[in-house]
């Protein structure tokens, strides 16, 4: 006879599935687990007669897809505090990247640092986001820009999954910028780039996506057109961070690789956001980033709803422009800042940060058959999740179909 491992009542679930109403939510449920996956959702009245190894009521707490950061650079050493002061006064973001300072700051430090330091100071940024109901990070490379360190960030990062219960997909970012000893031989590093570092990261089997920076300050979308075809002939997934800071045509160059995620898109054109329509690329915003440097320009959301562009909401934890350890508030910020509705935020967080992590068939919603990824909340609403910042109401967290201590 069939046996659940372990059976939830008498609880409110909002699956996040499409199609299923207002965020999914269905009352007075239950919900079955097995082998680590989800076995059964639904209501409790339609409960099977099948037996569990394990039941617990939750007394109408509510259930949640566990949360998903699907942005992150956490692995640095150092940070940029002061350059937080310099913006206070005045200077500008390029302005300090071309006086030495911005990323080239925290390579520097990172470049310093052994895998162990790596994944130590890492770690207690990784448990913040773990303690708010996350179970899944995506971490980048991209502060090391030469061969040791970016390998190095990208082991530390797979190191800081075994060592937790948090699941961690590696993106390689060694187009993030063009380190001193390449100044104004941008072609000449990605030459090395592509040539020397991504091979060794695809043989190593270091990365799951391919990420650059499509900036004036970094890299055009010519010059990232050779990384990518080489990323895409090693049949690694394609991520970018596009028109963060002006219109690159970072979304038409992320759209026409059939990237999963184009993130930032501040200054997307509407062009750009047609592109992104005609495949299923996620726009990733990072409400953080927008905060830290004090940006005005807004990216276009309504074309993106209108034209049915998915919306993905990350921590962009990094030393920088976003020094965010938790993605609640990241939520927060992203109705206060980008007005996306508590269930677009919800959404970002789950099903569309799992989609734009090309892991929306195993993870992002409570279905049958997906992962048993599972966050239970002390609220009334799941739109409490958005609306309240600073409040912690994880009450458990399950991943893989193991609770989280």
């Amino acid at each position: 006879m069939t046996k659940w491992d372990f059976l939830v009542t008498d609880a409110n679930i909002a699956t996040m599935q499409l199609g299923n109403g207002a965020y999914g939510i269905v009352r007075d449920a239950a919900l079955a687990i097995s082998n680590g996956c989800v076995a059964w959702v639904g209501p409790k009245s339609d409960l099977p007669s099948i037996d569990s190894a394990q039941t617990r009521s939750i007394a109408g707490r509510w259930l949640t897809p566990a949360l998903i950061d699907c942005h992150t650079h956490l692995v640095f050493a150092g940070d940029r505090a002061a350059e937080f002061e310099q913006r206070l006064k005045g200077a500008s973001y390029e302005e300090i990247a071309r006086a030495g300072g911005g990323i080239r700051s925290t390579v520097n430090a990172t470049r310093n640092a052994t895998k162990e330091q790596l994944v130590d100071c890492t770690q207690t940024r990784l448990d913040s986001l773990l303690n708010e109901g996350v179970a899944t990070v995506e971490i980048k490379s991209g502060y090391g820009l030469d061969f040791h360190t970016e390998i190095t960030q990208l082991e530390a990062a797979r190191a800081l999954g075994d060592l937790s219960k948090a699941s961690i997909v590696t993106t390689f970012l060694g187009a993030h910028s063009i380190p001193l000893e390449f100044h104004e031989r941008g072609d000449e590093y990605l030459d090395f780039v592509v040539a020397e570092v991504l091979p060794a990261v695809h043989e190593r089997d270091l990365a799951d996506a391919v990420d650059a920076y499509c900036e004036s300050i970094a890299f055009s979308a010519d010059q990232l057109a050779r990384l990518f075809d080489e990323a895409t002939s090693l049949r690694l997934s394609i991520k970018l961070h596009a028109d963060q800071l002006s219109d690159g045509g970072g979304a038409e160059l992320a759209a026409s690789y059939r990237a999963l995620s184009a993130d930032h898109l501040e200054y997307t054109s509407p062009q750009g956001v047609e592109a992104l329509a005609g495949t299923d690329t996620v726009a990733v915003l990072l409400p953080g980033a927008f905060l830290t440097l004090g940006e005005t320009q807004l990216p276009p959301i309504d074309q993106m709803r209108d034209l049915g562009v998915p919306i993905a909401v990350s921590t962009d934890c990094n030393p920088g422009t976003s020094p965010l350890c938790s993605l609640r508030m990241a939520m927060n910020l992203g109705t206060s800042l980008f007005q996306l509705t508590p269930e677009e935020c919800l959404a970002g967080v789950t099903r569309n940060a799992a989609q734009a992590l090309g892991l929306l068939h195993d993870r992002g919603t409570l279905e049958v058959g997906k992962r048993a990824d599972i966050a239970e909340w002390e609220i009334e609403h799941p739109r409490e999740l958005t609306y309240w910042a600073g409040l912690n109401q994880l009450s458990s967290l399950m991943i893989n179909g193991e609770a989280v201590d």
